[in-house]
């Protein structure tokens, strides 16, 4: 367990107060308003979402690869009224049968694993044919200027936060056999520039 992830994970929530209350937890809130059945959320870090899964939702199991952001998801998760199962898991090595779960939710997420094509590929094989994944994750900027200072910025954040915010995540989504039903391009706000490109939406199984 390294010092970065322990301090990470005690300054998360108080370091993104201001991004959730300037438009992140709107978007949460309204992409996740219609989940349903049986539900999956890899990387829930300190269980932002948890406010925000309806009565339709049948089952919710959150995995967290992170020890200490782990701690805090549990303690949440204890505070819910709905039964929540949370494990440690990284998101491209998940311990469920194939064809588990009616929808898959991932919000910041992809710009951190280690490996994305795995990943997605995992996320497929864990939904139903037909199941929804759910997304909320930056990506490389489409304007080369930024892009560039995405890439120039890219260590130091990778270093800092761990994620890898110049990634191609839509085009790895659609590679690993997910068809994009609802699409919104935007920005994280009160964000620095380089992390702003955002994309929001479902994608199907």
């Amino acid at each position: 367990m390294s010092l970065r992830s322990r301090f990470f994970a005690l300054t998360y929530d108080r370091s993104i107060a201001k991004v959730e209350k300037a438009g992140l937890r709107a978007l949460r809130e309204s992409l996740l308003a219609d989940v349903a059945g049986r539900v999956l959320e890899v990387g829930g870090g300190t269980g932002a979402n948890l406010p925000y899964y309806g009565s339709t939702v049948e089952s919710l199991v959150i995995t967290e690869p992170e020890p200490p952001m782990l701690r805090r998801l549990e303690r949440r998760a204890g505070e819910q009224t709905r039964p929540v199962t949370v494990l440690r898991a990284p998101a491209e090595d998940l311990p469920f049968d194939d064809d588990s779960f009616d929808a898959a939710v991932s919000t910041l997420v992809l710009c951190g694993v280690s490996d994305q094509p795995r990943a997605l590929r995992e996320l497929r094989r864990v939904l139903r044919p037909g199941g929804r994944l759910i997304f909320i994750e930056h990506v490389r900027a489409d304007e080369p200027r930024l892009a560039r200072l995405q890439d120039r910025m890219n260590g130091l954040n990778r270093f800092m936060v761990g994620c890898e915010c110049n990634r191609a995540t839509l085009d790895t989504i659609r590679a690993a056999g997910f068809e994009v039903e609802t699409l919104e391009r935007t920005t994280l706000p009160k964000a620095p520039r380089f992390v702003r490109p955002l994309i929001a939406g479902v994608a199907t199984a």
